[in-house]
């Protein structure tokens, strides 16, 4: 019966074993920094290597981490590469790549991201070979995918932040019209990390009760409802908008994937991943509800959508098909 809800990711490895967390956070700009330092204040690793290609500002940024540890978790902290310092590390997280600019789409970051990532993952192969992969560069799902094709690694341990990020976004806009703790609210954001990306009303629930009948969509006159995931699709584009990046909630959304996997916690997450068979979707990453542990991504809830949410997510995964068709990799 259980079975039915599930299906198994097919590169799951052996069972890795447990020994100190050893972290790298390769960029270390807006994003990279504030992943380490939500990571580091909630005891993420017992050592963490910070690498950037500004060498003298990372010096800079280690030291004020360090100078902060007597009020945190022991947590030996490092300026150094996956060459170095991040050999041998359990998970290498990756935040390096072109900014987003104001009016500018996560996709057409694609080309300038795809450069600097072809540097970066050889020397992550060479010296990190059994560590998981985190991408959270932007567009997020296409970089996943560059980054699965370039190392070679299982697919489950290749995970892009996908859309762990919009979801929340949605519960807590959604619970501030319902007057409820955004931790009350179950509801999802699938496919793209963009513009394409899906809002699930139909599984949109409050203590097992659905927002939604069987249809479970709003109508097209329902303009609260469509306001939210608006405000939901274009936050990013706002917050870059008035304060030049976003980086605190994707730390914080960051964290939450890296604490499920170093711990095990097998915690079901939007992350993005490799996708082969869902609605008939094949070879492409893009975010859906999906079991996380210490071996990565290990299954993929069969979620049931209505029509238009099939019909959205086969549009949303062609977006990024024609992107990935594009790539010279």
């Amino acid at each position: 019966m259980f079975e039915t809800l599930f299906t198994p990711n097919p590169s799951v490895e052996a069972k890795v074993s447990i020994r100190p967390r050893k972290g790298v956070i390769i960029g270390a700009g807006q994003v990279g920094m504030a992943c380490a330092y939500s990571m580091i204040i909630q005891n993420c690793f017992e050592e963490l290597v910070l690498q950037d290609i500004q060498t003298e500002r990372l010096q800079g940024e280690v030291m004020d981490l360090i100078h902060g540890t007597p009020f945190i978790g022991s947590v030996n902290i490092k300026a150094g590469t996956v060459t170095d310092a991040g050999q041998d590390a359990d998970l290498v997280i990756i935040t390096a790549g072109a900014s987003q600019k104001p009016g500018e789409s996560r996709l057409d970051l694609v080309e300038r991201n795809v450069v600097i990532f072809k540097s970066l993952i050889a020397d992550v192969i060479k010296y990190c070979p059994n560590a998981t992969l985190l991408v959270v560069s932007n567009p997020v799902d296409i970089m996943t995918y560059v980054t699965l094709k370039l190392s070679g690694f299982p697919a489950a341990r290749v995970i892009g932040s996908g859309t762990v990020l919009d979801s929340a976004r949605f519960r807590t806009l959604l619970a501030e019209k319902m007057g409820i703790d955004p931790r009350s609210v179950h509801a999802y954001i699938i496919g793209e990390h963009g513009d394409s990306e899906v809002p699930v009303w139909s599984k949109v629930n409050v203590a097992g009760m659905p927002l939604y009948n069987e249809q479970g969509s709003p109508s097209p006159d329902n303009a609260n409802l469509n306001e939210i995931f608006e405000h939901v699709k274009n936050a990013a584009y706002e917050i870059i908008k008035l304060k030049g990046c976003t980086s605190y909630a994707i730390g914080l959304a960051t964290t939450e994937i890296v604490k499920t996997i170093l711990h095990g916690q097998e915690r079901i997450l939007t992350v993005s991943n490799l996708v082969n068979g869902f609605y008939g979707i094949h070879d492409v990453c893009l975010s859906l509800p999906s079991v996380v542990n210490e071996k990565g991504v290990i299954k993929t809830v069969n979620l049931t959508l209505n029509d238009t949410e099939q019909q959205q997510l086969i549009h949303s995964a062609q977006v990024l098909r024609d992107i990935f068709d594009k790539l010279t990799l």
